[in-house]
């Protein structure tokens, strides 16, 4: 979004982002910098979700003047690609891999959930998320080590990548948007009802099938398992 809060059409250059030094590229020096900038959007996504943050509410958060901001961020996009690249520095990973491929891709998963679910608003910004940054860069840099012992190809190895973070967004914006719902008791045994109803009608023999089946548990750490582990256990490294 440029300053008149049209999104640029020509996107955010990552030369420009990444390869220059995070300093204004016009005017005086200021007291405060791209990462005080970039830190003080994030605690407002964080505490209020990603629509509160504007240009004028960030720089308000600093003690700048919004047009100071311009020349470390031109745009909201931009400054989107710097707060996903920030947060994504808490997935720093020390420890090399430990060749058990699949578990310790499991375990690049987990730590994706769970760092979502600390930003709740980062699966939307990964849906328009197109430049990776140095923080990026270093986590894909440990899940391709992790993909090594397999016998896929570079570009496949970036497939897997993208198809587990997406996923892992899809997954956690659905904990997020069911956890945001007010489910009485009333109302899931009302939902209960009614599939029992439609199941028992003859017309879903499939449906009937499924629901005979032994209930399985909901809760939220043993459900995003179960969906990994049929992801993964199944991926073709052929």
């Amino acid at each position: 979004m440029s300053r008149d809060g049209r999104s640029g059409a020509e996107g955010v250059d990552p030369q420009e982002l990444w390869l220059r030094p995070g300093e204004p590229r016009r005017g005086r020096r200021p007291s405060f910098s791209r990462e005080a900038i970039t830190a003080a959007a994030v605690a407002l996504a964080d505490a209020h979700g990603l629509e509160v943050v504007t240009m004028r509410r960030v720089a308000a958060e600093v003690g700048a003047g919004v047009m100071s901001l311009y020349s470390y961020a031109p745009d909201k996009d931009t400054l989107l690609e710097l707060m996903v690249d920030h947060v994504t520095g808490e997935l720093a990973v020390t420890d090399p891999p430990s060749g058990d491929w699949r578990a310790d891709l499991k375990a690049v998963a987990r730590l994706q959930r769970a760092h979502m679910l600390r930003h709740p608003w980062l699966p939307a910004a990964l849906l328009t998320h197109r430049v990776p940054g140095p923080n990026t860069l270093a986590f894909l840099e440990h899940v391709l080590a992790v993909l090594r012992p397999t016998r896929l190809d570079g570009a496949a190895k970036l497939e897997v990548f993208a198809q587990l973070t997406a996923f892992v967004t899809g997954h956690v914006s659905h904990e997020i948007a069911q956890a945001a719902v007010s489910r009485s008791p009333e109302r899931t045994a009302a939902e209960g009802r009614y599939l029992a109803a439609v199941a028992g009608d003859g017309s879903h023999p499939e449906l009937a099938e499924a629901l005979s089946a032994p209930r399985r548990p909901l809760a939220p750490d043993a459900t995003f398992t179960r969906f990994l582990n049929r992801l993964i256990d199944g991926l073709d490294t052929g």
